[in-house]
């Protein structure tokens, strides 16, 4: 039986309905501009795409009229799957595991709300959703802190007050969890090695990076929540937190209008004025200085975390890239890892130059750290990761 996954945003809902086992994504969508006059639902069967325009009020709404494409594509969800996993961005200290979803798992995770109200909000309310459409199939909670709960200590503290730390939660929780797991698993699985030390470099729209030990993560970039770290498309990453203060007293903004700025106008777009790749590939092309900027500061802090994990990991086996960015933006590699031979890294122009789906290596044969290039299946390990629970519990 198949499992559907469901990742829930403020005005987005996207789904995909997956052999777990196979790993065969039977179907697949994404409902978009909720709220807004024309809303869009899409659905990708069998090979064939199907839309739908129309005003879509709220979530429930469009997953309704997406459950509705389903059925009439012959899918039928009430008896053909046997969980819905949903992607969870923040699981606190409290869930560091797939959870099954009651109402009490319900409320504490909007209560968690406070350490991710980008996030959590709309994750609860694609939850909400979804259980009312499929009230009698288990529902999964599966959190992207989860991969990161067990960081040693010195890697997740914080060097404030511990009483003040301890009385609000904070600490770093790390996120893209799933994806850093998922793909660090099938670069074990690729090289044939269950004891490697490597670098996942997340790089997608939001990008982060993680240190990995033998399969347990040792240290990653994001914190307390998903703006720490490395440059991303539209947030700032690492910056001195003074900088939050000189705005406060010199610019006289708010804090939701400093959290706006960091979060939402600054990383590429902040830079450059865009935020996808191809777009400031295609600036840099044509001679724009702040284009060209903002790839070197990206590269930069990406060149720093590489560094820094691998002084971390003393002995480096392994670095791959994914996501979005990872797996399209040759550029990007090529740069990250330029001019470091001397640490036996060595990427092949023409390996790296090549595009596929498929995991590859794009190192020469000489290089003593692999560098992969690894497609990263989030919804595809969120399934497994339902499935498994309920197997369990039945």
């Amino acid at each position: 039986m198949s499992v559907l996954v469901v990742n829930s945003g403020s005005s987005s809902v996207k789904f995909q309905l997956l052999d777990p086992v196979s790993g065969v994504s039977i179907a697949s969508g994404l409902v978009e501009q909720i709220g807004e006059p024309e809303g869009h639902v899409t659905l990708d069967y069998l090979d064939e795409e199907t839309k739908k325009t129309q005003e879509i009020a709220d979530h429930g709404v469009g997953l309704a009229i997406a459950f509705d494409m389903l059925a009439a594509a012959g899918v039928e969800l009430g008896s053909d799957v046997m969980a819905v996993g949903h992607r969870v961005v923040h699981g606190g200290e409290v869930f560091y595991r797939p959870t099954l979803i009651d109402d009490g798992v319900l409320k504490q995770i909007s209560d968690l709300s406070n350490l991710a109200p980008l996030h959590n909000p709309p994750n609860v309310l694609g939850i909400e959703v979804a259980r009312q459409q499929l009230p009698d199939v288990p529902h999964v909670a599966v959190f992207d802190t989860a991969f990161f709960h067990s960081l040693p200590a010195a890697a997740s503290t914080y060097a404030i007050d511990r009483d003040v730390a301890k009385a609000h939660d904070i600490r770093r929780y790390g996120f893209h969890g799933t994806s850093h797991e998922y793909v660090s698993q099938q670069v074990a699985e690729f090289l044939g090695r269950e004891d490697l030390n490597q670098i996942v470099l997340h790089l997608g729209n939001g990008a982060s990076a993680s240190a990995i030990r033998a399969g347990s993560p040792i240290d990653t970039s994001m914190g307390l929540t998903p703006l720490e770290g490395l440059v991303m498309g539209t947030r700032s990453g690492d910056i001195d937190p003074g900088v939050v203060m000189h705005l406060r007293r010199s610019a006289n903004m708010e804090v939701d209008a400093i959290d706006e700025l960091l979060n939402r106008r600054s990383g590429l777009k902040g830079l450059a004025g865009v935020n996808d790749f191809r777009q400031l590939q295609r600036h840099i092309d044509d001679g724009d200085a702040d284009a060209a900027l903002a790839f070197d500061v990206y590269i930069h802090r990406l060149r720093k975390y590489i560094g820094a994990y691998m002084l971390d990991l003393g002995r480096l086996d392994a670095i791959t890239f994914t996501a979005g960015v990872g797996e399209n933006a040759a550029a990007v590699r090529a740069s990250a890892l330029a001019g470091l031979g001397g640490f036996g890294i060595e990427i092949d122009g023409e390996r790296n130059a090549a595009r596929s789906r498929k995991a590859r290596v794009i190192s020469t044969d000489a290089s003593a750290v692999t560098v992969l290039v690894v497609p990263t299946n989030e919804e595809l390990a969120i399934a497994r990761a339902a499935a498994q629970l309920v197997r369990s519990e039945q």
